[in-house]
This record gives C-alpha cells, sequence and structure tokens, in this order.
C-alpha cells in the first residue's frame, strides 16, 4: 500500500509545482514532468489536451491572479490509477484563498497524468 500511496502523492506535487511555476521555461518543463503526452486537463473552464496547450491554462490563471500559489488541502486519496484530493489559490500577501477546488487525475504507467477532470468550488464573482 505505501509505494500506491507514494506514487498518488508523487503525481499531486508535481502537478503544484506545474501549476506554481511562473516562469515559462519552469512551467513548460513541469508540465512534461506532469502530464504525460497527450494528456488533457478539463474543469469548468477550459478542456485542453497536449503540454502546450496545459502551460497555457496555467499561464492564464497566474496573469488573473497574479502572486498566488496553489495550495494541497487535506489528503490525497487513490485508488488503481486514479486520485482525488482538495486544493485552494492563496494570495502569498495576505492569506486570503478566493478559489479553491477539487481535481480527479488518472495516472499513466510511468506515473504521469493522463487526465485531469477539475471541478471549482469556490470562484470569486467576476472571475
Amino acid at each position: 500500500m505505501p509505494a500506491n500511496t507514494d506514487r498518488y502523492e508523487n503525481a499531486v506535487s508535481r502537478y503544484f509545482e506545474a501549476w506554481n511555476a511562473r516562469e515559462s521555461k519552469a512551467r513548460t518543463k513541469a508540465v512534461a514532468a506532469t502530464w504525460a503526452v497527450g494528456g488533457g486537463y478539463t474543469d469548468p473552464l477550459a478542456d485542453v489536451v497536449g503540454h502546450e496547450q496545459i502551460a497555457g491554462v496555467i499561464a492564464a490563471a497566474h496573469e488573473q491572479f497574479p502572486g498566488f500559489a496553489f495550495r494541497l488541502t487535506g489528503t490525497v486519496e487513490g485508488h488503481h490509477d486514479t486520485a482525488r484530493f482538495s486544493w485552494e489559490l492563496v494570495s502569498e500577501v495576505d492569506g486570503s484563498a478566493p478559489v479553491a477546488g477539487s481535481d480527479v487525475i488518472t495516472l499513466a504507467g510511468d506515473g504521469r497524468i493522463r487526465s485531469v477532470l477539475g471541478f471549482l468550488d469556490r470562484v470569486p464573482d467576476g472571475a
């Protein structure tokens, strides 16, 4: 069981590294390390496939919320090739967290993400 738990936690750790990469070059590298080739990301605001498009969604989030970072809330739960977890987007200035959500990921054999299904649990008005 610990090896499987580590697999999910490692994938989610890389996921947050990608989402928190602010520089284009670092983001490109983190996305490639996190998502399998042809991997996808879907939430209520985006439905993209491939490293370039995923990096674009992440860049857009940083443009909309400068000075914010994605943080895990709670624990990562997983079975088979699937894991779920919750997160929030936290201001590095005042600690506020205007956006929160939950994601379900499916892993490829190499531990990288094949797909993400994201749900937004809290979104500010006008976002």
